[in-house]
C-alpha cells in the first residue's frame, strides 16, 4: 500500500542561491520547474532523485527577494535527507569544503545526524538510515553512488497541540508511533520514513514568509483514497479543501489542530507525465499556457543556472533588481522603472513584448506608501517631498552606474523606460544628473521636481507619452516644458487612454526607437 511522504514544500528568496545549493552541493536533480498553480507568476521547481518519485520530492516557492519568514509554532522546523549510514564523514568533509558550517554527527534515535542549513537558513539533517533505499537512484558529479542523497527521511513539526497532532496524522496517513525521545514523539510509516512531533509549547509564533517551509505532503495511492480522507476530515470537522489538478499528481489540503499545512497527493502520473527521464527539468511549465500567456509569464520569473552553466552574477546593490536575458538578445537593455505599487517585474512583460530580443533590468523603488513600492514619498497625487525626490534620485543614479559598470552594459544601447511614479523619477534624474539617461521614454509622467534647476539635457532623446483621458494629464504641458528649457530633443504622443499603458504604446515606442536609431 501507498504511503509516506510525497514532497515536502518550501519557500526560497534566492533562485540562483538556491539551486547551487541543492543541485550543486547536495546533489539532487532539478526535475520540474513551473509556475506555480495558484500564481503563474511565481516560479515553483522540484528536486528528487533520477525520475522524481514520490519521497524524494524537495521543492521550493521561489519569492525572489521577498521577506523572510521566521520558523516556529505551527510549521515545520527541520527537514531530514537519507543517506547511507557509512557516508556522514563524507558529507562532513563535503560541507566544509563548500564553507558551510554543519553540526555534529549526533545521535538522533539511534541513527547518526548531520545538522545544516541552506541558504535562507531552512534546517536540514542528513540522517545515516538503512531504512530507506532510493527507487530510482541520482548522483551527481563529484557524489559517489553509494554516498547519495537516497530520498527524504522525514520532518519535524512544531506543535503546540502534540497530541492533537500526533492523532492526527495517525490517524488519517497511516503512521504510527515507534518512540519518544525528550519532547518528540517519532511517528513512522509503512514506508520508513518518519514525522517527530515536536512539543513546541513556549516556542515563538511562525511567520511565513522566506526560509520557511510551506507544507509536507503525503502519498496517496488514488484520487479514491483522496476521496475518502476528504470525507472522514469532513466528518471530524476538519474541513479540507476540494481536490486540485497540479498536473504531475492530485491533491487536497488540510490544517491539522497545530495549524500546520498537510497535503494529500497522489503518486500518478508523476512527472515524467510531460517530459523523458533523460530530459527531466530543463521545460518550463506554466499552468494554463498559451503561446502569449507563456511568453509573457516566463519573463516574469526569475533566471537561473544549473551548476556550470553560464549566468548572470547578481550583485548586492541599493536597489533590488531583476534581469531577464533572452535565448538571442540584440544588444539592447531597457532599464524599467515600475509605477506606485509596482517591483521589479512590473513593467517587463510589456517591456518583452515591445522588443522580445532585449535585456531587461527591472528594479524596484525603495519608498514605501501603505506598504507597496514606490520612487520617493508623497503627500497627494500632485504633491511630493522634494528633498526625498532629490535623495531617491541621487542613489538611483549612482545604482544606474554602478549597474552599468559591473554588469557590463553598453551605455551606447541603453534606454529607460518608466511608468507613472517611476516615470516621475527619470523626469527628476534628467534635470538633477544630466548626462547620465540619453534615451527615456515616460509613459503617464507628471514633474517630479517643483523648482527644477537649469540642467542641460541636449544630449538626451525623451519619448512622452500621455493618456488624453488620464488625469495626470493636465501636467503634461509643465513636464514638456521642462524638459524642452533643458533643450532635450523631445516627442509628445498623445493618445486616447487612462492611464494605463498597452499595445500603442507599444506601437509608438518602436517607431520612435527606429527614428533614432537606438
Amino acid at each position: 500500500m501507498t504511503s509516506g511522504i510525497h514532497h515536502i514544500t518550501l519557500i526560497t528568496r534566492k533562485v540562483q542561491a538556491n539551486v547551487d545549493f541543492y543541485v550543486g552541493f547536495l546533489g539532487l536533480r532539478l526535475v520540474k520547474r513551473t509556475g506555480g498553480f495558484e500564481d503563474t507568476a511565481q516560479l515553483h521547481l522540484f528536486y528528487g532523485d533520477a525520475v522524481g518519485s514520490p519521497g524524494s520530492l524537495i521543492t521550493f516557492l521561489v519569492w525572489e527577494d521577498g521577506s523572510s519568514g521566521r520558523s516556529g509554532i505551527g510549521q515545520i522546523g527541520e527537514v531530514s535527507l537519507a543517506i547511507d549510514p557509512g557516508s556522514i564523514g563524507f558529507w562532513l568533509t563535503r560541507a566544509l569544503r563548500f564553507g558551510l558550517k554543519p553540526e555534529g554527527p549526533s545521535e538522533e534515535f539511534g541513527e547518526p545526524v548531520l545538522r545544516l542549513k541552506d541558504p535562507d537558513g531552512i534546517i536540514l539533517k542528513l540522517v545515516g538510515t538503512s531504512k530507506l533505499q532510493s527507487s530510482a537512484p541520482w548522483a551527481s558529479d563529484g557524489i559517489p553512488p553509494e554516498d547519495a542523497i537516497r530520498r527524504i527521511r522525514g520532518a519535524t513539526l512544531f506543535t503546540e497541540t502534540p497530541a492533537e497532532t500526533q492523532g492526527f496524522v495517525e490517524r488519517y496517513f497511516g503512521y504510527r508511533h515507534e518512540a519518544t525521545s525528550g519532547t518528540i514523539s517519532r511517528l513512522a510509516s509503512p514506508s520508513g520514513d518518519i514525522v517527530d512531533v515536536r512539543d513546541a509549547n513556549g516556542f515563538w509564533a511562525s511567520a511565513p514568509g522566506t526560509g520557511t517551509a510551506d507544507h509536507i505532503a503525503f502519498r496517496a495511492e488514488s484520487d479514491e483514497q483522496i476521496l475518502s480522507v476528504r470525507s472522514d476530515l469532513q466528518g471530524a470537522n476538519s474541513w479540507p479543501t476540494s481536490m486540485h489538478d497540479r498536473k504531475y499528481f492530485r491533491s487536497l489540503y488540510v490544517r491539522e489542530p497545530g495549524r500546520i499545512l498537510f497535503e494529500l497527493a497522489t503518486d500518478a502520473p508523476g512527472m515524467l507525465v510531460d517530459e523523458n527521464e533523460a530530459t527531466l527539468g530543463t521545460h518550463l511549465f506554466v499552468p494554463g499556457e498559451t503561446p502569449e500567456s507563456r511568453a509573457e509569464q516566463t519573463v516574469l520569473l526569475p533566471q537561473f543556472s544549473l551548476p556550470g552553466e553560464p549566468r548572470v552574477i547578481y550583485r548586492e546593490l541599493d536597489f533590488v533588481h531583476r534581469f531577464f536575458t533572452p535565448d538571442e538578445p540584440n544588444g539592447r537593455t531597457l532599464i524599467l522603472l515600475h509605477g506606485s505599487g509596482g517591483n521589479e517585474t512590473t513593467v517587463m512583460a510589456f517591456a518583452h513584448k515591445l522588443d522580445p530580443q532585449a535585456i531587461l533590468l527591472g528594479a524596484r523603488g525603495r519608498a514605501s506608501e501603505e506598504g507597496l513600492p514606490r520612487w520617493f514619498r508623497r503627500f497627494s497625487n500632485f504633491v511630493f517631498d522634494q528633498p526625498d525626490v532629490i535623495a531617491e534620485a541621487q542613489a538611483f543614479a549612482a545604482f544606474v552606474e554602478e549597474a552599468i559598470r559591473i554588469y557590463d552594459i553598453d551605455p551606447d544601447r541603453l534606454t529607460f523606460i518608466g511608468y507613472s511614479n517611476g516615470a516621475n523619477l527619470i523626469n527628476a534624474i534628467l534635470s538633477l544628473h544630466p548626462h547620465l539617461i540619453r534615451r527615456a521614454v515616460l509613459l503617464r509622467s507628471q514633474p517630479a521636481l517643483e523648482n527644477p534647476p537649469a540642467s542641460d539635457m541636449s544630449d538626451a532623446e525623451v519619448l512622452v507619452i500621455a493618456g488624453s483621458e488620464d488625469e495626470f494629464n493636465q501636467r503634461t504641458p509643465a513636464l514638456v516644458e521642462q524638459l524642452g528649457n533643458g533643450g532635450a530633443r523631445l516627442q509628445l504622443e498623445t493618445i486616447k487612454q487612462h492611464h494605463g499603458i498597452g499595445d500603442e504604446d507599444i506601437e509608438l515606442i518602436r517607431a520612435w526607437l527606429e527614428r533614432i536609431g537606438a
